[in-house]
């Protein structure tokens, strides 16, 4: 999902991914189990189906247990109430907590 969004990126932000060495790469997919507690989250009411999008994005990262999710989408992704209602989920579905942070909170520059 991020590299078809990425397709659209400007060139200066793809280059940036792009200069990421392969060995700190990983690539994770949208399964089944991901798509079920997407359907959570919405179900729960964190999430719209207007938002589906977003609610794939935290449910790959909480399945696959990615350490931290950053972002840029303050709306509906990097937002206390939020993080707290995808964690309530995440709980009562037998996930962990995922960290959501902006980039800024995970990149030093400098």
């Amino acid at each position: 999902m991020t590299l078809k969004e990425l397709e659209e990126a400007p060139t200066k932000v793809r280059k940036i991914i792009e200069e990421i060495p392969a060995v700190y790469k990983e690539y994770v997919t949208l399964d089944n189990e991901a798509k079920v507690l997407a359907r959570n989250y919405i179900e729960e009411n964190v999430a719209t189906e207007d938002f589906l999008v977003d609610a794939q994005y935290i449910a790959i990262a909480t399945v696959n247990r990615i350490d931290v999710l950053a972002s840029w989408n303050f709306k509906h992704i990097v937002n206390l109430l939020k993080i707290r209602l995808y964690n309530a989920v995440n709980l009562k579905s037998g996930y962990p907590f995922l960290e959501i942070r902006s980039p800024r909170e995970v990149v030093y520059e400098k």
